[in-house]
């Protein structure tokens, strides 16, 4: 597409949103299923209305991870958080570490220089956070053990992304590369001006970033938005909360950290405000179309000119990865003693690459830790796998679950209700919390 400019582009990702979504959900296959296959048909090696101005929608349309990040955020409290430590860093950790070593393991029998295998590992290690979160969401599976478990281990790939870019340079094996890759640009944002000042000088500058999120989304924010929600204007506390979501980004960026992470930090702060619900209300939409974006994105990324020229070995690594990380995410799920059913949910969910692999993989070509015949095929294999996520949960859902499944419900325990209170809430959702903070 190289004609028509800025509103024939948003005409083209507005209609194949706007077309393949609800046939996707009038045929089962959930809304991210449906963005994906709008992205292949519109991309450039089906009707061709999306050329290489697609990886730049790509860059814009993650932000929309950012938002669902911080939104997840506001709907957890610190106390939550804490009684999720043990699966975020246990499972998490474990996830990471073992998948990280066995993928390095098997690059070095295929010949691959240990740095490059190490990095390799890294990289694939990591899975989809939009897509599996959104997956999760849709289909109501977040509140599951394999859900919670699942958004765990994706926190805890989000925090070790940050010491991921700073290994990945250390592991150069030759020259930085002059081309590059999807997600240009994003790691290189990272360096900013940290780059000039001392080790413990950036590390008290991180910390004072994080603390300064958490103290200004305590004691702050509130009384910013007291003020706006006066004014009795909609469009400006909408602006305010693009705001807040947008400088976080930012700041985080600015001193290497994973914006996503600060959003999900400052969603967590901002969890007992009282003005919750109204930024939920006004980002949702915002998250949502950017999201949808970014599914589309991915769709038109699938580089299938490298698919065609060496179709087998493709397919074969996009196997071989899932059914990989499959064993291992099913194996720790056993160790932490998590129901078969969650088991299957668990390890279905999480079987795939990550879009951060896109950011990755470009950022290891820049700095002569990867080759770009390594590289492509790699990129078209992350895709493919991410594509598949929506597929695999609902092979799942409709054939694995209902044949090999737990049969019986366990009975569940009553909910002890104390009889001495005056008042019972039934359900609490918008109003039920409201009443329940006056109560």
């Amino acid at each position: 597409m190289h004609e028509g400019g800025f509103f024939f582009q948003a005409f083209v990702y507005l209609t194949a949103a706007v077309v393949s979504v609800p046939v996707a959900k009038k045929l089962g296959l959930g809304s991210v299923l449906g963005y994906l296959i709008a992205g292949i048909i519109i991309g450039p090696f089906v009707l061709g209305l999306i050329g290489e101005e697609g990886q730049n929608v790509m860059q814009f349309a993650e932000f929309g991870i950012i938002m669902m990040l911080f939104l997840i955020g506001l709907e957890l409290k610190p106390s939550m958080i804490w009684k999720l430590k043990g699966s975020i860093f246990g499972m998490g950790g474990a996830q990471v570490f073992i998948t990280a070593l066995i993928v390095m393991a098997i690059a070095l029998m295929f010949g691959l220089q240990w740095k490059t295998s190490l990095a390799l590992g890294l990289v694939l290690a990591l899975s989809s956070t939009a897509i599996v979160l959104q997956t999760l969401h849709e289909k109501g599976l977040m509140k599951t053990d394999g859900g919670q478990n699942s958004f765990s281990v994706l926190l805890f790939q989000d925090i070790a992304i940050i010491p991921i870019l700073a290994i990945l340079p250390l592991l150069a094996t030759g020259h930085a590369a002059v081309h590059e890759a999807h997600g240009e640009g994003g790691p290189q944002a990272f360096q900013a001006w940290m780059d000039g000042l001392p080790i413990w000088g950036q590390t008290i500058t991180v910390l004072g970033v994080v603390a300064g999120i958490i103290v200004a989304g305590r004691y702050l924010v509130n009384p910013a938005f007291r003020l706006i929600a006066r004014t009795r204007l909609r469009e400006m506390f909408t602006a305010a909360a693009l705001l807040l979501v947008i400088g976080i980004t930012v700041l985080m960026g600015m001193v290497g950290l994973s914006p996503a992470l600060g959003a999900f930090i400052a969603g967590v702060v901002l969890a007992q405000s009282e003005y919750r619900h109204e930024l939920e209300t006004n980002i949702e939409p915002f998250k949502g179309l950017l999201l949808g974006l970014f599914f589309i994105s991915v769709g038109a990324s699938i580089d299938f000119l490298v698919i065609a020229s060496n179709p087998l070995v493709i397919l074969e690594l996009v196997a071989a990865l899932i059914v990989l990380k499959f064993i291992i995410l099913a194996s720790i799920g056993r160790v932490f003693r998590m129901s078969f059913d969650n088991i299957l949910l668990f390890a279905l969910a999480l079987a795939e690459g990550g879009e951060f692999a896109f950011v990755l993989f470009s950022f290891g070509l820049n700095n002569g830790v990867f080759e770009a015949s390594l590289v492509n095929p790699l990129i078209a294999v992350v895709a493919l796998s991410m594509a598949m996520t929506p597929l695999l949960v609902l092979l799942n859902e409709k054939l694995i679950q209902p044949r090999f499944g737990t049969k019986e419900m366990p009975e569940k325990v009553p909910d002890r209700i104390d009889k001495k209170s005056r008042v019972i809430v039934a359900g609490f959702g918008r109003v039920g919390s409201v009443v329940g903070r006056f109560m």
